[in-house]
């Protein structure tokens, strides 16, 4: 289904032309005639499904068709979205939609001075994209008025779920219209996530676009078993091998990012590195360098899993296994994108193989392991084989000194333990 079958203004399909978009993706087939006739929706997809534009087009084409003057701190449209990497993400990509319209988009998130998006506000905005601790800062501080929103999205609500945010989300919902219209777009189902939209959601439709918790079809999945001390050495030797011209790298810790960063230095690879101890400005710097292929490596913990939107990624690499399976969906969500093949490797130590059966069975397929020249690992089912296979004491095998006199001495005490049972009953 093709997008000049929607019948957008003008101005919004000179957009999508430009961006070079023809074909609509499942979840833009199903959410977005719905959202454009008011409906409240509740879409579980899959990140780099297309969902953005699921949400963000009628929401434009509504206000097109019911043009507004902008009043000074008051906005019509409010978008939240959980970190600041993708609140900036989404802006950019939504001005893209709006760049032929007069409609005015305003990012705001942490981590920079509010002078300048105090400004923006008090000239009165068509639609706010923010992460909603900056948000309710400005609604504290009245820079803005939420008393007039027609629209209001929750991007990623699962993430902002496992991030302690709902308190902050139905605080400021609480300070909008009644009658807005409200969409949650999850890409991972919970009871959290149901209970979330019964309350916030008005006679919803419900829409899922792949089966829950599953990655996209497109991915092919990869594991190298490693041992822990040996996944610098691994990556490198296979990012030579391999000859991936970008890679993103998903590291658990901050630790073990600097780690990799560390061994990719003295390697003179150029790489960089995404964590919560950089500051916005170096973070934003690493992610555009990455972007504009200044650097062949990126290294990011969970606070940019969903924050990134890098097109033609062939490559996502798992350094370390995340704790959460669903986690998991999510790093790799960054290729695979657009019906757009992929690769998700991951260099696993013994200690995450529990990890990989939570894994599996999240995304209902065993995973491919390849087990690379000179890297050998023992596996848990190896290990276990081995113990079994040990002789049993009792079978014709002689027991040690030690464990003969811990014998004696147990038998000693229970023939003493019997004695004194007899006494006493005498």
């Amino acid at each position: 289904m093709k997008f000049s079958s929607l019948g957008l203004t003008a101005e919004l399909q000179q957009a999508i032309d430009s961006c070079g978009y023809d074909q609509m993706t499942p979840v833009q087939q199903q959410a977005i005639v719905p959202a454009r006739r008011g409906k409240d929706l509740l879409v579980n997809a899959q990140t780099g499904t297309g969902k953005t534009a699921a949400f963000a087009l009628p929401i434009l084409q509504q206000m097109l068709d019911k043009p507004k003057d902008r009043l000074p701190g008051n906005t019509r449209a409010v978008i939240l979205t959980p970190t600041r990497e993708l609140a900036e993400q989404l802006a950019d990509t939504i001005s893209g939609y709006a760049q032929f319209t007069s409609l005015s988009i305003v990012a705001l998130y942490g981590g920079v001075k509010m002078g300048g998006q105090k400004a923006k506000l008090k000239e009165g905005v068509d639609m706010i994209i923010a992460t909603p601790g900056r948000l309710l800062e400005h609604l504290s501080l009245k820079h803005i008025s939420l008393a007039n929103v027609e629209f209001s999205v929750l991007d990623e609500a699962d993430r902002m779920l496992d991030m302690g945010f709902i308190t902050d989300v139905q605080t400021l919902l609480a300070e909008t219209a009644q009658d807005r219209q409200t969409m949650l777009f999850s890409a991972t189902t919970s009871p959290a996530v149901n209970e979330l939209s019964h309350k916030i959601l008005r006679n919803h439709q419900e829409i899922k676009v792949d089966a829950i918790n599953t990655t996209a079809e497109t991915v092919e999945h990869v594991i190298y078993p490693v041992e822990e001390a040996r996944k610098v050495e691994l990556f490198q030797k296979l990012l030579t091998e391999q000859n991936w011209f970008q890679v993103l790298v998903f590291t658990s810790t901050k630790d073990q990012a600097d780690r990799l960063m560390a061994g990719l230095k003295a390697a003179k690879i150029p790489a960089g590195v995404c964590h919560g101890d950089k500051r916005q400005g170096a973070r934003r710097r690493a992610i555009a360098d990455f972007k504009s292929a200044k650097l062949q490596v990126l290294i990011a913990t969970e606070v940019a899993a969903r924050g990134l939107d890098i097109r033609d990624l062939d490559c996502v690499v798992n350094f370390n296994l995340p704790y959460l399976p669903e986690d998991y969906v999510h790093r790799i969500g960054r290729t695979g994108r657009a019906g757009k093949s992929g690769q998700a490797i991951s260099l696993v130590s013994r200690e995450e193989e529990q990890t990989v059966s939570r894994i599996e069975h999240l995304i209902g397929a065993r995973i491919r392991r390849i087990f690379k020249p000179g890297f050998e690992v023992s596996n848990r089912e190896s290990l276990l084989k081995s113990l079994s296979k040990r002789p049993r004491q009792g079978r014709g095998n002689k027991a040690s000194a030690s464990q003969i006199s811990l014998q004696k001495a147990n038998k000693s005490k229970a023939k003493n333990k019997s004695s004194g049972k007899k006494a006493s009953k005498k």
